[in-house]
């Protein structure tokens, strides 16, 4: 059975480089979805499909996204190609929110696997002042933010990102198969 692995995380833990390494296996099996989001194109690291706003409004009265949800003042969605995809049978790693885990969860079911990446604050700490968009006070606010990160350990694997981008590709790859 294919599976959409819900990948998730505190936003400096890596979950963008760990996106783009998954990118570059050689897995025939494992595709990275795109989102749709009204933001830029060239705002921040991930790979998107920038929409305005009426963009947004019109595809989702279209039918056209499997999952939609706000966050941070941006409309965000995966599209239904995402159900095309499962349906040939290939597994999906979709940049999910754990705010909507429940609703991807309503919709995929037991094919849904999420994945809480963590992050110590030391290591998270020193890659938001490495990718130098964020001021000190903003760093630090992210820092308390992540500290409230609580992932459903019940129902969510930990995948430790305080390594090397190798280790994390490689410990990805044990966990979904």
């Amino acid at each position: 059975m294919s599976k959409i692995v819900w990948l998730m995380g505190p936003s400096g833990s890596g979950k963008d480089s760990l996106l783009t390494a998954l990118r570059q296996q050689e897995n025939n099996q494992l595709l990275v979805a795109h989102r749709y989001i009204t933001r830029a194109a060239d705002a921040g690291c991930e790979n998107h499909i920038a929409l305005s706003e009426k963009e947004f409004a019109q595809r989702q009265k279209q039918g056209l996204f499997a999952l939609c949800w706000q966050a941070h003042r941006q409309s965000y969605a995966v599209g239904i190609e995402l159900d095309i995809w499962l349906d040939s049978g290939l597994d999906v790693v979709v940049n999910g929110s754990r705010q909507h885990l429940v609703q991807a969860r309503a919709r995929y079911g037991d094919a849904l696997v999420p994945i809480c990446l963590h992050v110590s604050t030391d290591v998270l700490r020193k890659r938001l002042e490495a990718r130098g968009r964020e001021t000190a006070q903003q760093i630090e606010q992210r820092l308390q933010r992540a500290a409230l990160y609580a992932p459903d350990l019940d129902n969510c694997m930990i995948l430790n990102n305080d390594g090397s981008l190798d280790e994390s590709v490689s410990s990805f790859i044990h966990l979904i198969y």
